[in-house]
């Protein structure tokens, strides 16, 4: 009996994360994911299992703790599957000012947007050259434009495109694709309670569809980066 393929989303509970997960769980994929709520987790894992007949493996994890991940890269390695895709997802949004910041918010900003991606990375790195992989990593419009009021934000996802870029120079002699996602307002958890219109923000399996359609090309074609605004 052959195997499905495995990808693997950090940060799959809720928005860009879930909408990853159900878009390649339907195109028979199983799933490793991690949050840091074990009941959404627990929710997720029967929802998937039961809708779309594939293997949804779950773990609880904060991905800002660097022990953790290795924790999670450990769970990764002893499921049997080989690596599909890596989805580097997990990420926080707190708004800030250069002059006017909380005490220790950039060193937040920096563990969960960035070194997760490039712990979990690292550790995975035999796993991914091994399987001629896809690593996506979900880097914001604020990779190239800085928010207002978003310094600390800002300076991590710009940090996260240039690991995408370095990373994917080392990964071309093996094969390995590397995509940056640029996604601008999309309505997700971090948006909390705002009501914009729909043209100006996306629903999150928008940026879910344009993943598998860039992760489902030749092998002889990589797409580098990913821009999507909303229309408006």
């Amino acid at each position: 009996m052959k195997k499905n393929k495995l990808i693997v989303v950090t940060g799959g509970t809720k928005g860009i994360g879930q909408a990853i997960i159900e878009k390649f769980a339907e195109q028979g994929f199983d799933i490793a994911t991690c949050a840091r709520n074990r009941r959404d987790l627990k929710a997720l894992k029967a929802k998937i299992e039961a809708k779309f007949g594939v293997e949804c493996h779950v773990l609880t994890a904060n991905v800002a703790i660097k022990e953790q991940v290795f924790t999670f890269a450990d769970f990764i390695k002893n499921i049997p599957t080989e690596i599909a895709s890596l989805i580097n997802n997990a990420g926080v949004f707190v708004p800030d000012l250069i002059t006017k910041t909380e005490d220790g918010l950039l060193e937040k900003m920096i563990e969960t947007n960035l070194y997760s991606a490039f712990y979990l990375t690292n550790l995975l790195t035999d796993n991914l050259k091994k399987a001629q992989s896809h690593v996506f990593n979900i880097c914001s419009i604020a990779s190239i434009e800085p928010y207002p009021e978003s310094s600390s934000y800002t300076i991590s996802k710009f940090a996260l495109m240039g690991f995408s870029k370095a990373l994917r120079e080392e990964m071309k002699p093996f094969s390995v694709k590397v995509t940056a996602v640029l996604p601008g307002a999309v309505q997700t958890p971090s948006w909390g309670e705002t009501k914009l219109p729909d043209h100006q923000i996306m629903p999150a399996s928008d940026i879910a569809d344009v993943i598998f359609a860039a992760f489902s090309l030749s092998k002889s074609a990589v797409v580098e980066e990913l821009l999507i605004k909303p229309i408006g």
